[in-house]
């Protein structure tokens, strides 16, 4: 397992070297500036599009615009928003947010630019069951510059379906069904296993339907969820209202010029708060990675541009405004640099144990008995101690996490078993504190931040709403793959994909990922690999975007378009607000 890790780890290193990172972040500068800034367009204009204005019975699709953007909304708006950010935040510290603002408004133009090439070239054969993405844009763009060009466009389109699958079932499913299965044996005990039988369960049942089903469950699931979460960071924002100030001076100030470790964070360099921000940014809004695209080709639509500019909304939405509520509650709380959660009876002696592959000595603790249980340490929960060891300079930090199980006793005595692989470290490394931290990862930090708040808030809020949110996800996702699958092997490789993609959230649950910085390195190689395969293929095509996206807004300017009276909010979730 740890060789698997590593390969993908040093896969991730190239995928997400700031060479990149900053290069994807010029791609929606620069369409940001060719569009005129469309961020303007998709805030009203986008609004009038899917509240069902210019929506038209006619039109070729399977779902209304509002439709298409909710199903979208469920693929993005998901674990990334409650772990994702919990993920930035306690790798990346405050300045990971303001990175994160940055990539969630450029990812607004790479949004509408991918779908409105997306519904260009989406394939209509079928006009109630459109099919669009990525790989149609390649296999039939290259097709339309040059016939001699064809084969190179279907093998462009085949790479990128294989990056699709492998983000399905990386951050699309074993993420979201992963970070459920945490927060739910860190709160009520629940075995890991059982929900992963529940929500392989409930996975199947939904996408046997295909798109017309997923996108009426996730027309009804998205405002709920979304609202329901936004509802409650609100209050706990409102309650600590006067800190807010010091709270963006922080996160500002920490983007250029990060401190060192405190608490609970063990602490990182200005570039690291950068990568990680851009990351879970990325992975949470999905903005260059043509998901997206797959879901708004489904729109009832002749106008590419009109469904790109309500694309163009969902990194508002996900990341400048669901995003951000959680990580004012994550730093307002004080949950993400919290003091020790236990305290040692009697501080361990450290220990050299086997040393690394490369000959570089480990150190580990003496096993240790822990007191200051009111958090409540459980069977099986994960802990670390932080200890000042060797410089990592991929991170900038010389602070580390030594990682440990507690045990109980029948006595109720409270013990440590420490990581036996140890802390890897040419100097003997020191023990920076006489506690030790609850690993809450993802999710569950989150909702131990709502606590603080609310005694009971989190308890019970983040469990229910990442349920919905990881469900929503998982099964967006699956379409998505899908739709890879269906391109390259046709219908009779559905089941088995259907298949395949329902355990593997059963395996997602077992003891396959063992740790935060596990599920960091699982959930970015998907999110990388689509990205690497996405951009160059905006780029390719992104001047007929940029000319279709012209043309529609004079048309716009010159009222040649005629939109309708709004049909009721019922009717548009339902699908039923097309003239």
């Amino acid at each position: 397992m740890d060789q698997v890790m590593n390969l993908v780890n040093a896969v991730n290193d190239f995928l997400w070297d700031d060479k990149v990172l900053l290069f994807i972040l010029g791609v929606g500068v620069l369409f940001t500036v060719w569009s005129g800034f469309c961020q303007w367009r998709a805030l009203t204009h986008g609004v009038a599009v899917i509240r069902g204005k210019f929506d038209r019975k006619g039109d070729p699709g399977a779902i209304n615009h509002f439709q298409a953007l909710s199903t979208a909304l469920s693929a993005t708006v998901g674990l990334g928003n409650i772990a994702g950010v919990a993920l930035a935040v306690s790798l990346g510290g405050p300045g990971a947010v303001f990175w994160m603002w940055v990539t969630g408004l450029v990812g607004m133009a790479l949004k509408t630019t991918e779908v409105t090439q997306a519904l260009m070239y989406r394939n209509t054969d079928d006009p109630e069951n459109p099919s669009g993405g990525a790989m149609w844009i390649a296999s039939r763009g290259f097709a339309r510059i040059s016939p001699k060009l064809a084969f190179f466009g279907k093998a462009v389109a085949v790479i990128f379906c294989i990056t699709l699958v492998i983000s399905a079932v990386t951050g699309g499913n074993m993420f979201q069904a992963w970070n459920v299965a945490d927060i739910t044996f860190s709160y009520f005990g629940v075995n890991r296993m059982l929900t992963g039988v529940i929500l392989t369960v409930l996975t199947g049942l939904v996408i046997v339907g295909g798109i017309k089903r997923i996108g009426d469950v996730t027309g009804r699931l998205v405002p709920l969820m979304c609202g329901l979460y936004m509802l409650a960071g609100i209050i706990v924002i409102v309650v600590d209202f006067d800190r807010i100030p010091a709270m963006f001076l922080l996160i500002f100030r920490e983007a250029f010029n990060p401190t060192t470790a405190q608490g609970a964070f063990i602490g990182g360099a200005v570039g690291f708060t950068f990568l990680k921000g851009m990351q879970r940014a990325l992975f949470s809004n999905e903005a260059g990675q043509g998901s997206s695209p797959i879901a708004h080709s489904a729109a009832k639509t002749d106008e590419p541009v009109r469904e790109g500019i309500v694309a163009g909304l969902e990194p508002f939405i996900d990341t400048l405004v669901v995003c951000t509520i959680t990580a004012m509650v994550l730093l307002l709380s004080g949950e993400w640099n919290r003091e020790p959660d236990m305290a040692f009876r009697t501080t361990p002696a450290l220990v050299s144990v086997a040393a690394a592959a490369d000959g570089t000595p480990c150190w580990s603790l003496e096993p240790a008995v822990v007191t200051g249980d009111e958090r409540g340490a459980v069977a099986g929960q994960q802990v670390y101690a932080v200890l000042h060891a060797d410089r990592d300079d991929k991170v900038g930090t010389d602070h580390h996490q030594l990682t440990g199980t507690l045990s109980r006793a029948d006595d109720g005595t409270v013990s440590i078993a420490w990581d036996p692989a140890g802390l890897a470290s040419s100097m003997k490394p020191e023990l920076k504190s006489a506690g030790i931290y609850m690993s809450w990862k993802g999710a569950t930090l989150t909702a131990k931040a709502f606590d603080r708040a609310f005694d009971g808030l989190g308890y019970w809020l983040v469990p229910i709403v990442a349920w919905l949110f990881a469900l929503s996800t998982i099964i967006s996702w699956s379409y998505y793959g899908e739709q890879g699958i269906r391109y390259m092997f046709g219908d009779r490789g559905i089941m088995p994909y259907r298949i395949v993609y329902c355990l593997l959230v059963l395996v997602s649950c077992s003891s396959f990922i063992r740790s935060e910085n596990e599920l960091d390195i699982v959930s970015s190689l998907g999110t990388g690999v689509m990205l690497f395969a996405n951009i160059p293929i905006m780029l390719v095509f992104g001047r007929q975007a940029m000319r279709e996206y012209h043309s529609y807004f004079r048309k716009l300017d010159k009222g040649e378009f005629h939109p309708h009276a709004a049909p009721s909010l019922t009717d548009v979730a339902e699908g039923k607000g097309a003239q």
